[in-house]
């Protein structure tokens, strides 16, 4: 089923790290959150890989360049090469290096990875709107990041400058819960100048070409836990897509997801990498028996949409209910609309 008519999540007879190649994991909230390795995630990495599946790292955080980032894996119990890991600041360099000459003057609003991935394209990252630069580019640059870094943005930016940034996700997953990520002070400037940038980051088609690009991935599948940057990235890009539930989605925000935002499949953690995913089959004798527009099953629950509101029946494992559901929300009859009360049903699986 492609992504672009997708209605349920799809089935694998195959484990996931058979039927594709590559793995495009994300980091935050899928591999590890706040710095710390996320339940089963090292195990089932390590296991895939074992198994003959190429791993990548896909991450729209800007901040630490690959190096950083392998050996943090590497620390946590992933071995990981800084080849292996693709990042945002590596993806708007390459936009920006297309539109610049060499040695032009980018001023960075951000970290190290932004600088690192600049000078790699033959591009001088400055510091102030004072230095002359040609370019804004504008990255997460940790909790710290001084106001007045902004300030420099909108000076620039104002002066006629265009802007860049590496990507527009409002929030990050940490340790102590979500806090704002690059696109709320991406906001900031914007309110401040009325400028819009051009943005590289996912879900947007640069960053999944750079990663193609780094890769060569054949037979790839998004891992990531974000709808509006994993799923769509992978949407976009034509790919399959596997959305833990380890990150900033819950189930009730999977089943609002428009066409775009849901995953070929779904499961709990990476330990989903490892095996096959059950059918969701369409249940003819229930939606007679019930009225309803359409109910689908999946291992022993019956999904469908009747008065308003998702109904699930029968009984299993939680996942199993929760692949149901989102067939039923994403047919026409629930049409993913948040207006379904979808409480009942999801208080059942204890979701």
């Amino acid at each position: 089923m492609s992504q672009q008519s997708r209605t349920r999540p799809s089935g694998s007879t195959t484990a996931l790290n058979e039927a594709y190649d590559t793995a495009l994991l994300d980091l935050d909230g899928v591999v590890y959150a706040g710095g710390e390795a996320i339940a089963y995630a090292v195990e089932s990495l390590n296991t895939a890989r074992d198994a003959g599946m190429r791993l990548a790292y896909v991450t729209n955080n800007a901040l630490r360049p690959p190096d950083a980032v392998a050996a943090h894996l590497t620390e946590l119990g992933v071995p990981a090469d800084p080849a292996e890991v693709i990042t945002s600041a590596q993806a708007v360099s390459r936009l920006i290096a297309e539109q610049l000459p060499q040695g032009s003057k980018v001023l960075v609003i951000g970290g190290d990875g932004l600088r690192i991935a600049l000078r790699e394209r033959g591009l001088e990252p400055v510091e102030s709107a004072d230095d002359d630069p040609a370019a804004v580019v504008q990255g997460y640059g940790g909790p710290d990041l001084a106001w007045g870094r902004f300030a420099e943005a909108c000076y620039a930016i104002n002066r006629g400058v265009p802007w860049f940034a590496s990507n527009t996700d409002l929030t990050i997953p940490s340790a102590r819960g979500i806090m704002p990520g690059n696109g709320a002070a991406v906001e900031v400037v914007r309110i401040a100048t009325g400028a819009e940038p051009q943005v590289a980051g996912k879900p947007l088609p640069p960053m999944h070409r750079e990663t193609i690009l780094r890769t060569g991935a054949k037979r790839a599948l998004v891992v990531g836990d974000r709808l509006d940057t994993d799923i769509e990235g992978a949407f976009n890009g034509g790919v399959d897509s596997l959305l833990v539930l380890t990150g900033v989605t819950d189930a009730a925000l999977l089943l609002t997801a428009e066409p775009q935002h849901r995953p070929t499949y779904v499961d709990a953690d990476l330990r989903g990498l490892l095996t096959g995913q059950p059918e969701v089959t369409e249940v003819p004798d229930a939606t007679d028996a019930t009225g309803a527009a359409g109910a689908f099953g999946c291992g022993g629950w019956t999904a469908y949409v009747s008065g308003g509101a998702l109904v699930l029946d029968g009984d299993g494992a939680a996942l199993d209910g929760l692949r149901a559901l989102c067939a039923a929300a994403w047919t026409d009859a629930g049409d993913g609309s948040c207006a379904l009360d979808a409480g009942k049903a999801l208080a059942k699986l204890g979701l």
